[in-house]
């Protein structure tokens, strides 16, 4: 009688490894709680530290809601201002539920707060890696200290970071969201600019973004005009006409440095717009080139990005993400203004990216993000740290100063080259599935 043989048994599969104690750890929500309480309580404290210096334009965003509430002359309403008229709401509702300026500046802080409070909430529920992008966006905060709660713009990066998270689910609100914090400051037009860029039909461009940031456009222009503003609601697109290079921008990077060896560079207070800028006709030339030199650069970067998503539909998610971070850091590249708080822009594509972008490209998102947080650093250092040793050409502040707008600039290569190679297919994807978070954008 034959024997049957036994079937050969499978080797037995190897256990599978526990995550590590660490990564567990970290995406325990009740730690990503108290790393915010704690984030957050160290910015505000270091903002008091240094409140002269953080808080200097909230004290003219008081003087301007309280003269308003009092005397009944508004910004745009009644006079020119150097913001779009959106701005009004975030500068008047602190003076609504407080007295005094002390009173004003808390309501304030806890305003900043209570937004990026909304966006990280947001960005965790919204996205399957968003503990790991709010992890990211949390040490940037830090690395960028307490100038994030003394500016306008810490109320348009939570909704910068808000629109990038809702993009691909809900673009027509991500496009209300970014239209409106363009009507507070300008930057968040760059979203817009991104998301139609990206859409594939005309159809869909109709009605994902043309027809919503119309809408919110058109409440806050006819609010506006309803005030009495006419013509005024407009007025912040010729405020800047006049200005020459400010100290810490970008254009001004060689002046600066050359001041360590000529002391024929004049860098002069202009108490009208309360900044520093370089004097000189050179200095005014190159501030008139950058006039025209930004919106040149926006609409090449849209056209690269308009290319990339033709290019590439199956990775829209990743040309938007790049998109959204070349064109905002292009308003800081190529803008005569180079205000510190301006690097607060940049730090929601890095976040967002680390949450939403697709599991083949989410590593080319890795040397930009230690790059931002090291640009965050450095403009901390410079301001507010050692402002005053930058005013006085101090030269190790001079060169760190230097190297953060070098930092900028090699940002914006970087995410320009990366939509091209993107579109060219010279970025392979990886194995790895695509997840569901990516998905969610394409």
């Amino acid at each position: 009688m034959a024997r049957v043989p036994h079937p050969v048994s499978s080797p037995a599969p190897p256990p599978a490894r526990r995550p590590a104690a660490l990564p567990r750890l970290l995406r325990s929500p009740w730690l990503l709680a108290a790393g915010f309480v704690a984030v957050h309580t160290w910015v505000v404290l270091a903002a008091i530290a240094w409140a002269y210096t953080v808080y200097g334009d909230v004290t003219l965003y008081e003087w301007w809601a309280r003269h308003g509430l009092t005397a009944g002359e508004w910004p745009v309403l009644d006079y020119d201002w150097v913001y779009p008229a959106g701005a009004l709401v975030p500068v008047v509702l602190p003076a609504l539920v407080t007295g005094g300026l002390l009173g004003y500046k808390i309501a304030w802080t806890a305003m900043i707060v209570l937004l990026d409070a909304v966006a990280t909430v947001v960005l965790v529920r919204c996205t399957r890696h968003g503990v790991l992008g709010a992890w990211w966006w949390l040490v940037f905060l830090l690395a960028l200290g307490p100038i994030f709660v003394g500016r306008l713009d810490g109320v348009i990066a939570p909704m910068i970071l808000v629109a990038l998270v809702l993009a691909g689910r809900r673009p027509a609100l991500a496009t209300a969201i970014a239209t409106a914090g363009a009507w507070i400051k300008i930057a968040p037009g760059a979203v817009v600019v991104a998301l139609a860029a990206t859409r594939g039909r005309v159809r869909d461009l109709w009605r994902s973004v043309m027809v919503p940031g119309a809408a919110v456009s058109v409440v806050v222009v006819g609010l506006a005009i309803a005030g009495g503003a006419g013509m005024r609601a407009f007025s912040v697109f010729g405020q800047q006409g006049a200005r020459t290079l400010q100290v810490e921008s970008v254009a001004a990077t060689w002046f600066s440095v050359a001041r360590l060896w000529d002391p024929a560079v004049s860098v002069e207070y202009n108490d009208e717009i309360f900044t520093y800028e370089v004097q000189g006709e050179v200095a005014q030339r190159v501030a008139g080139a950058l006039d025209w030199l930004l919106p040149l650069a926006v609409l090449a970067l849209a056209a690269l990005t308009w290319w990339a998503a033709r290019r590439r539909p199956d990775h829209t998610a990743d040309v938007l993400l790049l998109g959204a971070a070349a064109l905002l850091l292009a308003l800081i590249v190529f803008n005569k203004v180079g205000s510190p708080q301006f690097v607060a822009w940049i730090g929601p594509p890095m976040a967002a990216a680390i949450a939403l972008a697709t599991p083949g490209h989410r590593r080319i998102w890795v040397p930009p993000a230690v790059g931002v947080v090291l640009t965050a650093l450095a403009t901390h250092l410079v301001y507010p740290v050692a402002y005053g040793e930058f005013l006085s050409a101090v030269p190790w502040i001079v060169v760190v100063e230097a190297l953060r707008n070098l930092a900028l600039v090699v940002l914006l290569g970087g995410a320009a080259w990366r939509m091209a190679q993107l579109a060219r297919g010279g970025v392979r994807d990886s194995r790895e599935p695509r997840d569901e978070a990516g998905s969610a954008l394409t």
